[in-house]
């Protein structure tokens, strides 16, 4: 196996994920990573953020990740062989209201990553340029969604439920240009 500073974003996060879910600890993969894998790092997020499937035990979580080399700082994991850093969030995972979707499975050489859609990918970029005007989250967002089929709909639908109709047309017409 590769030594973690050899291994990409993905490769980490399947490590970790797999370690995890040996240890009985269930997380998904969210966030700038998300947009890092889907979009085959057009976009580089140097975190994984990893919410929790169910309750999380910080305690179970630090335990594990210090028997592959990670230490807390903050509310941080590092290792010392990657500049790559781990959150870990309370779940269950959810975008706004609504939970995620659909989680997917990517079998990597390094374990299996449990990683957000794309969709929700979308919609967890979306949701920081609809509530705090993050322009960059756009342009994940629109990543994602070139670089993967999304269920446009669906944004759509949870985009109005947020009362962000149009901020979502905004992203529809960038999409469609």
């Amino acid at each position: 196996m590769k030594s973690v500073g050899e291994m990409s974003q993905g490769e980490l996060a399947a490590y970790i994920d797999t370690h995890l879910r040996e240890h009985g600890i269930q997380v998904v993969l969210s966030g700038g990573a998300c947009v890092a894998i889907y979009s085959e790092n057009k976009y580089i997020s140097k975190d994984l953020d990893f919410i929790a499937r169910f309750a999380l035990d910080h305690k179970r979580v630090e335990a594990a990740m210090q028997e592959i080399g990670f230490h807390r700082q903050d509310r941080y994991y590092h290792h010392p062989g990657t500049s790559f850093y781990v959150e870990f969030m309370s779940g269950p995972p959810s975008v706004g209201e609504d939970p995620i979707g659909e989680i997917l499975e990517l079998d990597m050489s390094t374990g299996m990553l449990r990683i957000i859609s794309p969709t929700d990918a979308v919609k967890d970029r979306l949701a920081a340029f609809y509530h705090w005007g993050d322009r960059q989250s756009l342009e994940q967002a629109l990543l994602v969604a070139l670089s993967k089929s999304i269920d446009l709909q669906r944004v759509k639908e949870w985009s109005d439920r947020e009362g962000k109709g149009a901020e979502f047309e905004e992203f529809r017409r960038r999409l469609q240009s």
